[in-house]
């Protein structure tokens, strides 16, 4: 295989008696897990489950920080200043190391979700106040942002290592950035078009932005929705279809090469 891609999936979205998406299934075709931190869904039991099953399936763990929004999934943008931003990340990011510790694994990073990722992606104190608390936390964790967005640039003045995310399911507008949940086109429910989606962003090629606009968009992670109705079959589906085109699937983060193998032989 001549090229590699790392897929992710925001996962452990449960919470307490309410279910959210199908973890089981999904873990065993990504291979990095954003992993709720008891902000916008999940709790302790949960996390501590997901962080289990991820690494009994050798998936790099990663906390999915995000506003205190319960009620709102995350996805309400809230007037927090950047030093809240600071705050809130290094709290969710040493509640989920702590469940990683004892489950005798380690962090590997850390993506915002919802209105922080995009609050993030557009404003610069706010992603460096999230860069900045990611690095006083552990300067080896990787952060993962909207690709060609203010997140990944502030990662890289805080001298982590970044990841440029693109999404296999969301629809993009023509300067790059996410078009609206709150727009009936903003996600891509068909299985085979949000594949053929995730296979150009592989190959790095260009993809059709809304109005027919090529776009292309770097894509060094590519995000599996885990909150779908058909999360297990899409990720199978885009897994088995990015090994058939020749692209590994594997977590940039080290120590995960044997679960990368095993997930790409299964997938044949």
């Amino acid at each position: 295989m001549n090229r590699t891609i790392d897929l992710n999936c925001d996962l452990g979205e449960s919470f307490g008696a309410w279910t959210m998406g199908d973890d089981d299934a999904v873990m065993p075709y990504i291979s990095s897990a954003n992993i709720a931190c008891g902000y916008h869904a999940g709790d302790p039991g949960t996390m501590c489950r997901t962080v289990a099953l991820a690494r009994d399936a050798g998936v790099a763990i990663g906390a999915h920080v995000s506003l205190p929004d319960l009620a709102g999934f995350g996805r309400r943008e809230m007037r927090v200043s950047a030093d809240e931003a600071y705050t809130l990340t290094l709290y969710q990011v040493g509640a989920l190391a702590a469940f990683a510790t004892a489950a005798g694994g380690r962090l590997a990073h850390v993506k915002p979700h919802g209105a922080v990722y995009n609050m993030a992606a557009r404003a610069a104190t706010h992603a460096d106040a999230i860069a900045q608390a990611v690095r006083a936390f552990d300067g080896a964790l990787r952060l993962v942002g909207l690709a060609g967005s203010e997140l990944p640039r502030a990662g890289e003045r805080a001298g982590l290592a970044v990841a440029n995310e693109a999404f296999a399911a969301r629809r993009y507008a023509a300067d790059g950035s996410l078009v609206p949940r709150r727009e009936a086109d903003a996600v891509i429910h068909d299985v085979d078009a949000a594949v053929a989606q995730a296979l150009a962003l592989a190959r790095g090629e260009a993809i059709g932005a809304r109005g027919g606009t090529p776009l292309h968009v770097r894509a060094d992670t590519i995000c599996v929705h885990g909150d779908r109705a058909d999360a297990g079959t899409f990720a199978r589906r885009l897994h088995g279809a990015l090994v058939d085109a020749g692209i590994a699937v594997a977590s940039p983060a080290p120590g995960h090469a044997a679960g990368a193998r095993a997930m790409n032989a299964r997938a044949r």
